[in-house]
């Protein structure tokens, strides 16, 4: 039987590999995406969770990519309000770390250099005054108060997967790539499925290395690249507390070895903090935070916080190892956030196009720019699409949550604030696929505790390639937070049953 030929074969489920997918896809090339896990298991659902410009990268001169940042702020935001939006950050002015001139001076340009429309400018407080104030030590008189943006990293990883499958992606989690070769100007490419050992060959006429951590292993193993070393891996580590302070502000710590961590509201009753920044030589898919990092958390935290942030009050850490581009910088926190794309190949030799490095705000811009690459093996088919184009869930106004959470309380009268709000927060619109005609909260099927019912289980399996609980519990839902033993146990027996039901029915 013949194969079918695809034109971009995508290696990578994570932020970087969906995002080229969909982009692709958008354009009109027939692609095929493999994660050899879950989506957004590794780096993508790792980070502090923001998207921002990234003030601190002004000091090592990264202008470009700061300003690239900035203006994906607002872009980001209108395309997925649900997952995306405004949040203000305070960034107590600490003396003998930073000169004030020269923190003003960042947040002017960081004011300026980006396209700032709707986010509010920068502002001088008077920490005595100010309820910032409260949860911190007295010495903190003054800071300041800036935007940035937060974001579901993991959810966001899905929703731009289930948009390129909407629009025709084949996408297969799970799916370890074996072998890579060039045969007759096109990639003949070995794909396991790691549930069932069955080996499909899937034919390309371009392939792009999306894998994170993983790049450089398969360059060497999948593609016969030998002595290969673009990447330098750093490992970030966050911890989770119950929640420090009141109110949606998050804020900004500078550490006395030049360093910076941040506080920010999380899943209404947390405080995440983090993140650390150290050099990883271990097996990216077996990264956990250290006992010296934990250490380093929370007495950086605890430098701040009137009431100190002690190893006891952790409730969840995680930790993921981010590929950066080895660009030869002596300390771990000052290798660039840039990302790289490098391609080989061509003149009847199948092209292979490398991502390197990046971070989460800039993956549309990334894929933009690897589109351009691939225009040049394949050609043009449609131009750039994803600026203006809302990714699953997000087709509303960016300011009109509060509107949706009202409209799905008003159609599904037994739904609790919290429940709506939740639902609205994780899927838009899209929410009314998981309701559906439900009358009364029975109607959605068995209960596995803190507002999860079988519905919404049932929906990440059949729309966003849930198997586990792990996939939904820390990664689509965080429902991981508040569930025990006995119900995640529940929801395993749960998951198990219904994965196999679906791959039968398929």
């Amino acid at each position: 039987m013949d194969v079918p030929i695809h034109d971009i074969f995508v290696i990578g489920g994570g932020i970087n590999g969906c995002g080229v997918a969909r982009d692709a896809v958008g354009r009109g090339f027939s692609v095929f995406l493999a994660e050899m896990n879950d989506l957004a298991s590794g780096t993508s659902s790792g980070s502090t969770k923001l998207i921002h410009g990234g003030l601190r990268y002004l000091e090592h001169y990264e202008f470009r990519l700061v300003r690239e940042a900035l203006m994906e702020r607002e872009v980001l935001w209108k395309n997925a309000p649900h997952i995306i939006w405004p949040m203000r950050f305070v960034l107590p002015y600490a003396k003998g770390i930073r000169p004030a001139w020269l923190i003003r001076l960042g947040l002017f340009l960081y004011d300026h250099i980006g396209g700032r429309k709707l986010l509010p400018a920068t502002r001088t407080l008077d920490m005595r005054a100010d309820a910032a104030g409260k949860p911190l030590k007295p010495l903190f008189a003054k800071a300041f108060e800036y935007s940035d943006c937060w974001v579901n990293d993991a959810r966001l990883v899905v929703l731009n997967a289930r948009d390129a499958a909407d629009r025709g992606a084949v996408i297969r989690t799970r799916a370890r790539v074996l072998s890579a070769r060039r045969e007759g100007g096109l990639w003949s490419i070995g794909v396991e499925d790691r549930r069932s050992g069955n080996v499909e060959k899937v034919r390309a006429r371009l392939l792009v290395n999306a894998a994170g951590p993983w790049v450089d292993e398969v360059l060497a193993s999948a593609a016969g690249q030998n002595d290969v070393h673009n990447v330098r891996l750093v490992q970030g580590s966050h911890i989770v507390v119950a929640r420090k302070f009141e109110g949606e502000r998050a804020y900004f710590f500078q550490n006395k070895d030049g360093r910076i961590i941040f506080a920010i509201p999380y899943e209404d009753d947390f405080t995440l903090i983090g993140t650390t920044d150290q050099d990883y030589a271990g097996d990216p898919g077996a990264v956990t935070i250290s006992d010296a990092e934990i250490g380093y958390l929370c007495d950086a935290a605890s430098e701040y916080f009137a009431a100190p942030v002690r190893r006891e009050d952790i409730v969840w850490t995680y930790s993921a190892v981010r590929p950066l581009y080895d660009d030869g910088a002596s300390k771990a926190q000052e290798a660039t956030r840039d990302y790289v794309l490098k391609g080989e190949g061509g003149e009847g030799d199948a092209p292979v196009i490398n991502v390197f490095g990046g971070k989460i705000t800039t993956y549309r811009r990334l894929a933009e720019s690897m589109l351009e690459k691939i225009e040049s093996y394949l050609g043009r088919r449609r131009g750039p699409w994803t600026a203006s184009a809302t990714l699953p869930g997000g087709d509303f106004a960016a300011t009109g949550f509060v509107e949706l959470v009202a409209s799905l309380r008003s159609d599904y009268p037994f739904l609790a604030q919290a429940h709506a709000r939740r639902l609205a927060r994780l899927y838009g619109t899209r929410a009314r696929r998981i309701l559906g005609p439900a009358k009364v909260a029975a109607d959605l099927g068995k209960y596995f505790g803190a507002d999860l019912y079988e519905a919404e289980i049932r929906y990440l399996i059949r729309e966003e390639w849930a198997q586990t609980s792990q996939d939904v519990l820390w990664r689509r839902t965080k429902r991981g937070l508040r569930l025990n033993a006995a119900e995640v146990a529940a929801l395993d027996e749960y998951m198990r049953g219904a994965t196999d039901e679906a791959k039968s029915a398929a």
